[in-house]
């Protein structure tokens, strides 16, 4: 095998394991605020709710209906997103846009795992399943901040 396919299978491999280990599934009992959000041209959804505390996520949960792309994506925000502030959402999610989209850099800590999904960089009609997580998270944030002005 050569290294690239060697490579591909390895990628494949992490991706798979991560979707399968998605964190903060369970329902929140009293979210701040929920959002969600579809990719329409393959008709994934994610779903999030989200409490805040002094600007931070304290409690999060996500609904993910979503390719094996997009399951990763959330495995690996969720794994990083409680503590963090919007800014710190919002940078990660435009980082990892600019990476899928304009072959941009890995995104920076704590959203550096998103390395794994460089390879859908040639997939357009992912990259869409890939930010759902992202673009729900800060929809909830910005619905959370709203409710408590």
């Amino acid at each position: 095998m050569s290294g690239e396919a060697d490579l591909i299978k390895l990628y494949s491999q992490r991706i798979l394991a991560l979707s399968a280990d998605i964190p903060h599934q369970a329902p929140l009992a009293l979210p701040q605020a929920e959002a969600k959000k579809r990719s329409p041209l393959c008709g994934s959804t994610v779903s999030v709710a989200l409490s805040l505390k002094d600007g931070r996520i304290s409690e999060y949960a996500q609904d993910v209906k979503a390719c094996a792309l997009g399951q990763a994506s959330a495995a690996i925000s969720g794994a990083v997103i409680i503590g963090l502030t919007r800014d710190e959402v919002a940078r990660g999610r435009d980082q990892l846009k600019a990476m899928l989209k304009s072959g941009g850099p890995v995104p920076d800590a704590p959203f550096d795992g998103f390395e794994v999904l460089e390879p859908a960089r040639d997939y357009k009609n992912r990259h869409a399943s890939i930010m759902l997580t992202l673009d729900a998270t800060l929809d909830a944030f910005d619905k959370a901040l709203e409710a408590a002005a």
